[in-house]
């Protein structure tokens, strides 16, 4: 196979630097681009059209599914192979569901990444073995994510209001009337029978989607 040009998407320039040691060592990989937001990862992929994407999802402003949706529709032939700390079968849904190649836990072994990597290089699609634990766990259990119910934008949107940002504030992230995400955020309310928006947080924190440290002040 001819060089893989990769595009690494962290907001943490040490942790970039890990993974580019990392996949340097492998011969015929080559980080090509290096992005800190979602909003990067777009112009670096249409500036360097790299072999595939590493994306990480908790990114300033708009998350990695915002990213992988964005390059995908610029893109649909884009490979893009997330990586990322979140655990849960229902977000690593959500990401193939907005475009992604492959879901990449962060808590894996280095050598699952690597792996992941060539497959998803081939056009592939790859699950570390942790996620593909949950995926079958919940299938074979039939339980059922409140992320089941909502597209990838709403759970870009859920994120986002659970994590305190203002309306305005979401809406100039995502490139957004504040009218359209007032609509997402009572649409999301609705499928998921939320009282409130506190009641919103504590959905969110279950289905993963943000860590309970990261609870507004007034919830």
């Amino acid at each position: 196979m001819s060089e893989i040009g990769i595009l690494l998407v962290d907001d943490h320039p040490v942790v970039r630097e890990g993974y580019r040691r990392l996949l340097e060592r492998q011969p015929g990989y080559r980080v090509v681009a290096e992005a800190e937001t979602a909003s990067d990862a777009y112009r670096a992929y249409k500036a360097m059209k790299p072999t595939l994407v590493i994306m990480d999802l908790s990114l300033p402003g708009p998350s990695g599914l915002e990213g992988v949706r964005h390059i995908r529709q610029w893109d649909s032939r884009a490979r893009i192979l997330v990586f990322t700390m979140h655990q849960g079968a229902a977000y690593a849904l959500k990401a193939f569901e907005a475009g992604a190649s492959g879901y990449v836990t962060k808590s894996s072994v280095p050598e699952e990444l690597v792996r992941s990597v060539a497959i998803v290089a081939r056009g592939g699609q790859a699950v570390s073995a942790d996620i593909a634990q949950e995926l079958a766990a919940e299938r074979l259990s039939g339980k059922r994510s409140p992320l089941d119910e909502l597209g990838p934008r709403e759970v870009e949107v859920l994120q986002l209001v659970a994590s305190g940002m203002a309306t305005e504030a979401i809406a100039k992230a995502l490139n957004l009337s504040p009218k359209t995400i007032q609509n997402y955020h009572y649409g999301i309310k609705a499928k998921l029978g939320a009282r409130n928006d506190a009641h919103l947080v504590w959905l969110a924190i279950a289905a993963g989607l943000i860590r309970p440290s990261g609870l507004p002040d007034n919830a």
